[in-house]
């Protein structure tokens, strides 16, 4: 790394030393070597004193918004003096608090050795709690296999971790490594934090690619995956993540990082998400997605979001999410700023980069902007109340989800984020835009990793200090209202409007294709699967109306078994005729005929241009870091 960054990191590393106390230190090793039976080993000693000792198994995990550390999966525990072998200590856990574990440490014992197991899930959906592995690769979450005393805190706590992998396994993570042996992998110490803030990626079949794009800091895409076609990239994909780091670059200006790797696993065994950290993302995706065009184009967002997430989430991060330990409960109410504001810059980045091309993300906004213009949960649950009820909001099942409302700050955020970008220009006269508040308030200098909290008080005060407006009240007006539409206002001023056509675009056609689900959200009013079952209806809509539910299944319709082309054909000949069409529906062991009384014909939504007003939109979401 060049001489500046090397130097940061020395500091870096001497003020970890320095800052931590003589006690506790702990040193771990994880044994992965059956992560494909899916268990991992864990070994700690843990630097302790004589007396009462809590144990503590993280609970709140940073970027996943909730309590959702994996305790339930840590078995076999056993705790001993000594560093191994010594006398056997009985533990219990906390009958009010699951993630805390009890022991009393006998006089003359300064150490303890804490083993267990972890069991890999593999159920894949969820996110760093389901499934992690599979015949050929793992993604290692270091808060699923350590234990540490609760007194102190997080970033008082030194770790010296240790991973032992498969043989001929390769690895990668933000990380440094001190020493290999074999397929053991020692790290240099870091805090707990830091470590938990740092996943591994390893596997057999692994890619590592120099994306830094010029920008004088390291920039890699770690990829692994199940098969050796699947890690190799073309050339005209890594340019485009080339693009996407010039792209971060000229939005931010400043970076808060010594190194960032994209961890990009590409596997249909484990659970598909993206989860940000300070000096990577752990990004999971299905095996073929840089194979297949169409699985591409639906995942391209992804890794511009969690790079987004370095310097907005991580870097600047509400002071309710900002708790600095693993135990406090986080407070949501400021993530239509950090999950929000990242979606909006995320795909301004995707666009920018050619990930995206501008028609594709005008189809993507055209998708959300009409999901969220026929949400009737919105009538009920402002957008604030879907921010503060995130951390049981992000398991919520998907029936019936248009009327309870779901984790919607993302796709809500990006569409206020957008009109807010678009007041910003009209009130400059074109001279400033949200790049000058990214600039402002994730920006400065170059830093180290660090956390900088914000209040709700610190983005008006940044926005005011871009382009004056009222913008307290405009924002509190979008948190609290209960209008039935959504915020649309930020399309029309960048030259577009929602509008609907019989005509399904590209990007839909991907989506239903890939999620295997026909979406006739604007029409009947639900999404289905292939096989006919309603996994959504949406109420006072026409299916809603004629008595379906989620969970029920169609079986005919007119006459005709169900399949996806035939219930369109029913549609767009419903709209030639006054006559009912007739559904059968299965509901659990009762089959049913529902008359469903719609005429509308197909409803697919799209981006039509204002053409009295410029289209600002174009430039927004055209390059900025030039070539």
């Amino acid at each position: 790394m060049p001489a500046r960054r090397s130097a940061l990191f020395l500091l870096f590393a001497a003020l970890i030393v320095r800052g931590a106390p003589a006690l506790p230190g702990i040193r771990l090793i994880v044994d992965a070597t059956e992560a494909p039976r899916r268990i991992v080993h864990a070994n700690e000693v843990i630097d302790v004193q004589p007396g009462p000792l809590t144990l503590t198994y993280a609970e709140w995990i940073p970027g996943e918004h909730g309590p959702t550390g994996p305790v339930v999966d840590l078995v076999g525990l056993h705790i001993s003096a000594g560093t191994g072998g010594g006398t056997e200590l009985p533990w219990r856990r906390d009958l009010t608090n699951m993630y805390l574990f009890h022991c009393d440490i006998p006089a003359g014992v300064n150490s303890i050795a804490v083993v267990f197991d972890y069991i890999l899930s593999p159920i894949t959906r969820g996110y760093s709690a389901a499934a992690n592995s599979s015949a050929h690769l793992v993604v290692l979450s270091w808060n699923t296999v350590a234990l540490y005393p609760s007194a102190p805190h997080p970033d008082s706590i030194v770790v010296t971790p240790t991973l032992v992998l498969p043989a001929g396994w390769k690895y990668n993570t933000a990380l440094e490594t001190a020493r290999t042996e074999g397929n053991s992998v020692e790290f240099a110490p870091v805090t707990l934090n830091m470590l938990v803030d740092s996943p591994v990626q390893a596997g057999e079949y692994v890619n590592r690619i120099d994306i830094s794009a010029g920008t004088g800091i390291p920039h890699h895409l770690d990829i692994a995956s199940d098969g050796e076609a699947a890690v190799q990239m073309p050339p005209d994909q890594v340019n485009d993540y080339q693009n996407l780091v010039r792209e971060a670059t000229a939005l931010f200006g400043a970076h808060h990082y010594l190194h960032y790797d994209f961890l990009y696993t590409l596997s249909d065994q484990v659970s598909s998400f993206g989860l940000e950290h300070h000096q990577s993302s752990d990004d999971r995706v299905g095996e073929r997605t840089i194979l297949d065009p169409r699985m591409r184009v639906l995942r391209a967002g992804l890794l511009p979001h969690e790079f987004v997430h370095s310097w907005n989430g991580k870097y600047r991060r509400p002071e309710g999410l900002a708790t600095g330990d693993f135990t406090s409960p986080m407070k949501g109410d400021l993530l239509w700023v950090y999950e929000g504001l990242t979606e909006y810059l995320g795909n301004l980045l995707t666009a920018r980069s050619g990930l995206w091309s501008q028609e594709m993300y005008r189809e993507h906004m055209a998708m959300i902007a009409a999901k969220l213009d026929n949400r009737p949960g919105r009538t009920w649950r402002p957008l604030q109340d879907a921010a503060d009820a995130a951390q049981i909001l992000y398991g919520a099942r998907p029936d019936w989800e248009s009327y309870r409302r779901t984790v919607d700050y993302y796709d809500e955020g990006n569409l206020i984020w957008l009109d807010v970008d678009g007041i910003i220009r009209e009130q400059t006269r074109g001279k400033k835009s949200m790049d000058d508040f990214c600039r402002a308030f994730h920006g400065g200098s170059d830093t180290l990793p660090l956390t900088k909290p914000y209040t709700f008080e610190d983005v008006v005060r940044t926005l005011n200090d871009v382009a004056p407006y009222d913008w307290a009240n405009y924002l509190n007006g979008r948190l609290t209202s209960l209008d039935a539409h959504a915020p649309l206002s930020g399309i029309e001023r960048a030259g577009w409007r929602l509008a609907y056509r019989d005509t399904l675009d590209e990007l839909e056609k991907d989506f239903e294709e890939v999620r295997h689900v026909t979406d006739l959200s604007f029409s009947l009013g639900a999404t289905l699967n292939d096989e006919g079952a309603l996994i959504d209806v949406v109420p006072g809509l026409p299916l809603a109306r004629a008595g379906l539910a989620p969970g029920m299944k169609i079986i005919a319709v007119d006459g005709k078994v169900y399949t996806r082309d035939m219930i369109r054909d029913a549609i767009r000949l419903a709209a030639r005729s006054s006559a009912p069409t007739m559904i059968i529906a299965q509901n659990g062991d009762y089959v049913s005929t529902y008359s469903v009384d719609y005429h509308g014909g197909e409803r697919y939504p799209y981006l039509e241009r204002i053409t009295s007003r410029p289209d600002v939109l174009k430039a927004m979401i055209a390059p900025k870091a030039g070539g």
